[in-house]
């Protein structure tokens, strides 16, 4: 029988999403100036105030200020009458050293024997529905606030939008798990004040169904284009007005939107956020790696869907378990018990080796803290960092380095592909 199944996103402007991309600024910025800098920072976001708290343990000094003023700079809270603006905010910072009980845990003499920076069960999922290995549902809901965050800026054919925006797609799927359609698509958009309360909303649907849904559509393939149709139920602003919002209308805290940063539901999550967190701290470097490990192996055509889990205790390099769920789409001769083994043989678990295989000791978080932090693209780009001495410094990265799929051949060769 045919079934419906949803996926949510939220804006760069949202408030939990303010407070991971200020979290992952700082960790860029220390990153920057200290490969070696162990990081574990919060971020609290509400009417005029920001509160930063946290442990570190780095040889560099930040201006955190101007950091989190230019990350909220950036995405767009300039005015003073979204009640949370740039220039104006209180920051507070109680970020202090990290505990020696952790530390002494983490570092070892030898690099490769570096521990886990906490015990947990990270999750990794991919499944062939989309292009980037992702869910769909998911996959469009972050489209659509992309899109819709590019209107924001164009400022052109949308003139009225603010920060603050939520999206939800839900997908009818038949018995053979492949998409019919699109039943029905969410979209808040906080946007400036309007004279007449009724006008506005019938406006802001229209833009939203005439111009905001072609660019998104545009932007899949043929047969996920056919997936819109005219019966597609839309909630536009459902509650009416959406003036206030961002950290005035909702207090926000780094690592609220965790289904969000990974596949919307589907697979499984270990429960541990990701913003504000060195790679040492296997919630975030365990979970790309298994993210990682899951695309190549759909990509290397071992199965159509994976599931892969990961578990550490705290201050052990070995994993204390690796497990594999094919959801039965596995298209090779082996249980998944089978598989589990050969992907230990082919990928190192170990924390600092999944350091060095996914180039984590570098500033690459301030681009995943919004629209998700698996299915995007891979790429190098050059980042400019200003120390708090003003003490400029250039260097070239390379952006999700997780979402590659450079270890198709292995995983071929192990599996007889």
């Amino acid at each position: 029988m045919p079934y419906l199944f949803t996926s949510e996103s939220v804006s760069e402007g949202h408030p939990d999403k303010v407070a991971d991309q200020i979290s992952d600024a700082l960790i860029d910025n220390f990153l920057a100036f200290d490969k070696e800098s162990k990081v574990a920072c919060e971020t609290l976001v509400t009417t005029g105030q920001v509160v930063l708290a946290g442990e570190v343990k780095s040889k560099t000094y930040l201006d955190v200020q101007k950091i989190a003023r230019d990350v909220i700079r950036k995405i767009g809270y300039t005015k003073s009458e979204y009640m949370f603006e740039a220039n104006s905010c209180g920051i507070l910072s109680a970020i202090h050293e990290q505990s020696q009980d952790i530390n002494q845990g983490v570092d070892r003499s030898k690099p490769e024997e570096q521990g886990a920076g906490d015990q947990g069960m990270m999750f990794g999922y991919a499944t062939n529905e989309t292009e980037n290995y992702m869910p769909l549902a998911l996959d469009i809901a972050h489209k659509l606030l992309i899109e819709l965050a590019a209107l924001r800026r164009e400022n052109k054919e949308i003139t009225y939008l603010r920060p603050d925006a939520k999206s939800q797609v839900t997908i009818e799927y038949d018995d053979n798990h492949q998409p019919i359609r699109i039943d029905s698509i969410v979209i808040s958009t906080q946007h400036d004040d309007f004279d007449n309360d009724e006008a506005m909303l019938a406006k802001i649907k229209s833009d939203m169904i005439n111009i905001l849904i072609p660019r998104v559509k545009k932007q899949l393939k043929a047969e996920l284009q056919t997936l819109f149709n005219t019966q597609i139920k839309y909630h536009i602003n459902p509650t009416g007005k959406f003036v206030i919002g961002g950290p005035h209308g909702d207090t926000g805290l780094t690592g609220r939107k965790i289904i969000v940063d990974t596949y919307g539901g589907k697979g499984a999550h270990g429960g541990g956020a990701f913003s504000g967190k060195d790679p040492s701290k296997v919630d975030r470097s365990a979970a790309y790696a298994t993210r990682h490990i899951a695309k190549n192996l759909v990509a290397a055509g071992v199965a159509d869907e994976v599931l892969v889990q990961v578990s550490y205790a705290i201050g052990v390099a070995e994993p204390c378990g690796i497990f594999i769920n094919t959801h039965g789409t596995a298209k090779v001769n082996l249980t998944d018990g089978e598989i589990a083994k050969k992907v230990e043989e082919v990928f190192d678990m170990r924390p600092y080796f999944i350091e060095q295989r996914l180039k984590l000791r570098n500033p690459i978080y301030a681009e995943t803290a919004a629209y998700g932090h698996m299915g995007r693209k891979n790429e190098v780009v050059k980042k400019t960092f200003t120390g708090a001495n003003g003490e400029e410094k250039t260097v070239e990265v390379e952006l999700f380095t997780w979402e590659k799929l450079d270890f198709v051949d292995q995983v071929k060769a192990a599996f007889g592909l």
